[in-house]
């Protein structure tokens, strides 16, 4: 009886030790940066959208108060991602993957356009982007196969097959998304190159990618007139130029400290500025001081994400950091070199920043199975937690 009463004990304090370690291994640091990015692009968002949301809408605040929507939603959905186990997730990564693609496919047969695009489903009155969640879906897709599988990346071939599991999805999203799809394939390429890092074979075939998404571009002409607008935006002043040109004015009109918060003026004639073009009025009304925090934040945040996938449990917690961590990298570096126009316009938002309900609930949620992984995260031997 003794021995079951000290037995059921030491359980008990087995338990209570690893809520404990549970506790200090959270990484609270990762949180804190993406409230304080959240939180500055809220007041950006406002300071943007506040004419244009006032003069279309006849409400100052209503880009402001759905984003605030979509970040407490993405902050519910943070909650419960982190409070599940994130193995969990390995169980149904083959459901959720061909749900997202089916998703896809019916967004592209409802033919529900909104600015010109077919991207979004209506539910409940809420319109929600497929495509984000699948990007979600290939994070946790590649990264139960890496973890099950992992000698198999380390040969070329076994690397080749597990990037072909995305073709499908790539191919629909680019249909009607091409940056998505690109972003997409990204984060795949990334995962499978930090498991197999054979330089050379993934430098010729990103090489090859690349020269099959010119030829995609050349099929369409609006694609093309997008090739156009970058390498002479002034000749096109009527369609994508004008975006471009007005972007680059408001970047070179901030100088070092800006115009100061709320004095941007190109945010007055910037088309949908509060979008994918957010960045450039930061550069305006906070100058190169402002944009260099932002960016630095980024790197930190990105750093944090670094940090949990070096110290995770399994390949699994770890690939699942990396994933998240390919998303907001290569998000944040499109839409900036798109916004200085050292790349065609594609149309790709900046994390936490730009207006997008979808995008933010989703990437919080995201970045809630990160702060998962952090929980059970193990270090050397006398290192502090």
């Amino acid at each position: 009886m003794v021995r079951e009463q000290d037995y059921a004990a030491s359980r008990k304090e087995a338990r209570r030790r690893k809520k404990i370690i549970k506790l200090l291994n959270f990484d609270y640091t990762l949180l804190l940066i993406v409230i304080f990015i959240l939180a500055f692009g809220l007041v950006m968002l406002y300071s943007t959208s506040a004419y244009a949301a006032a003069l279309k809408r006849g409400d100052s605040t209503y880009y402001l108060t759905k984003q605030l929507l979509a970040a407490g939603l993405g902050f519910v959905g943070m909650f419960f991602s982190t409070k599940i186990d994130y193995r969990r997730w390995s169980t149904i990564v083959w459901p959720l993957y061909l749900a997202s693609i089916f998703l896809c496919v019916f967004v592209i047969m409802l033919d529900r356009n909104i600015n010109g695009q077919s991207r979004w489903l209506s539910v409940g009155g809420i319109s929600v982007q497929p495509s984000e969640i699948a990007k979600v879906a290939v994070i946790l897709l590649l990264a139960s196969i890496i973890d099950r599988a992992p000698k198999a990346q380390r040969d070329i071939k076994g690397s080749m097959k597990t990037l072909s599991l995305v073709l499908p999805l790539f191919m629909v999203v680019a249909y009607n998304n091409l940056s998505t799809a690109i972003i997409i394939m990204g984060i795949a390429f990334i995962m499978v190159f930090v498991a197999s890092p054979k330089f050379w074979v993934f430098a010729g075939a990103a090489g090859g990618a690349i020269m099959l998404v010119i030829l995609y571009i050349s099929v369409e002409s609006y694609r093309a007139d997008r090739i156009g607008a970058w390498l002479r935006p002034e000749e096109y002043i009527d369609s994508t130029g004008y975006q471009t040109l007005q972007g680059l004015y408001a970047i070179g009109s901030g100088g070092l400290f800006g115009k100061g918060l709320g004095e941007s003026m190109q945010k007055y004639i910037v088309p949908e500025a509060q979008n994918d073009m957010i960045f450039s009025i930061i550069c305006e009304e906070l100058g190169v001081f402002g944009v260099v925090c932002i960016i630095l934040l980024y790197i930190l945040l990105l750093y944090r994400l670094l940090n949990i996938a070096s110290h995770a449990k399994d390949m699994f917690g770890s690939y699942i950091c990396i994933g998240i961590m390919s998303h907001i990298a290569l998000q944040v570096i499109l839409n900036i070199a798109v916004v200085t126009n050292s790349i065609p316009n594609t149309g790709v938002t900046l994390p936490l920043i730009s207006y997008g309900g979808t995008s933010v609930a989703i990437l919080l949620t995201e970045l809630g199975l990160a702060l998962s992984v952090s929980k059970n995260m193990e270090f050397e031997e006398g290192r502090d937690v």
